[in-house]
């Protein structure tokens, strides 16, 4: 298993650029990683219950970080064009979320709170705020990074005349 990890290793290792993203590895490299994981934390991969274990796990994070496929351009593109001259304050509360501590990789729960206020009439369906908020938080995060690219995401897309995020969440890694 350790050749394993270490020709895993060398085949993720840095791109120059360090936000770019790495190579993303097959199935069976992911599931040989769980099962290391699950040797590392002391028990034993080959056991029945937990046979199955390294493809669920693997399934699982093509889940949780889903937020990989997504793009808050194309989330927040379409706008309400019979709203035109509505200039009001668009609040919406109470955005449910989950995120994973990018250190830690353990979850964070909590709720978002967007408000904008609409230039020239650009108006986003409010579920469409909850879609952005979610795609953001389905990758490996730190709370304040998530709060950034939520408001930069707003800004950028509907160009509004100002923005507030509030993030509230609970960390199960203090």
């Amino acid at each position: 298993m350790d050749a394993v990890v270490k020709t895993l290793a060398e085949r993720l290792k840095k791109p120059a650029d360090a936000h770019a993203p790495a190579r993303r590895p097959s199935q069976d490299e992911a599931e040989a990683a769980v099962r290391v994981l699950l040797a590392y934390a002391g028990d034993n991969p080959d056991r029945e219950g937990l046979l199955d274990t390294p493809r669920r796990v693997a399934k699982a994070y093509r889940e949780l970080f889903g937020g990989y496929g997504e793009d808050a351009g194309e989330i927040l593109d379409r706008v309400f064009e019979e709203v035109e001259g509505y200039d009001d304050m668009v609040l919406v509360r109470d955005i449910p979320f989950f995120s994973h501590c990018e250190h830690h990789m353990v979850p964070f729960v909590g709720k978002a709170h967007v408000c904008y206020i609409p230039r020239d009439g650009r108006i986003t369906g409010l579920s469409k705020i909850a879609r952005c908020v979610s795609g953001y938080a389905r990758r490996p995060q730190l709370q304040e990074r998530l709060t950034s690219e939520i408001a930069d995401a707003m800004v950028r897309e509907l160009e509004p005349l100002g923005v507030l995020v509030v993030l509230e969440a609970e960390h199960t890694c203090m």
